[in-house]
């Protein structure tokens, strides 16, 4: 690769990591073909895009990035290194972990979640259980309802009281 192909190369990488504020780091270095295969599949259906990206290269986009904070990230770049970009929080953790009862990697390097950094994979289970947006807005639903629901099952309580005393 010259040197035009590396600029171009980082060019691309700083606008992904630029567009993007869920960005996982992942170690898929002992995987055979087949497994990585596997592996990128489970990512595609869940619409999250992988690409293996050279450390130095990386490196380089993390430091020309908008965000100051991708720095922090850094320190991670050791060994081969599969990018994750993804529009839901948690989906990449989970991806991992489910791939992971049968395999002993890929293993999370890093991860910037939200302007939030998460390093190494001790990180992987509270990054699964992050809550996704849609996720949230059930939550916030559900508790908004709750009261409602009380009051209308209260109020047909005392109607349906009243009927059989009348």
């Amino acid at each position: 690769m010259n040197k035009t192909e590396k600029t171009e190369v980082i060019g691309q990488l700083v606008e992904k990591l630029n567009a993007n504020n869920k960005i996982y780091l992942a170690d898929c270095s002992t995987l055979t073909v087949d497994k990585v295969n596997a592996f990128r599949k489970q990512c595609f259906d869940r619409k999250i895009s992988v690409t293996v990206v050279k450390n130095t290269l990386l490196k380089k986009a993390l430091e020309r990035a908008n965000d100051s904070k991708l720095v922090e990230l850094i320190p991670a770049l050791k060994g081969e290194t599969a990018l994750m970009f993804t529009d839901t929080s948690n989906a990449p953790a989970k991806v991992i972990k489910s791939f992971r009862k049968n395999e002993k990697k890929p293993m999370l390097k890093a991860a910037y979640v939200e302007e939030m950094i998460f390093i190494g994979d001790a990180q992987l289970d509270v990054l699964a259980s992050l809550k996704s947006k849609n996720e949230l807005i059930a939550d916030v639903i559900m508790l908004l309802q709750s009261p409602i629901k009380r009051v209308l099952g209260a109020l047909e309580n005392k109607t349906g009281g009243e009927d059989k005393a009348a």
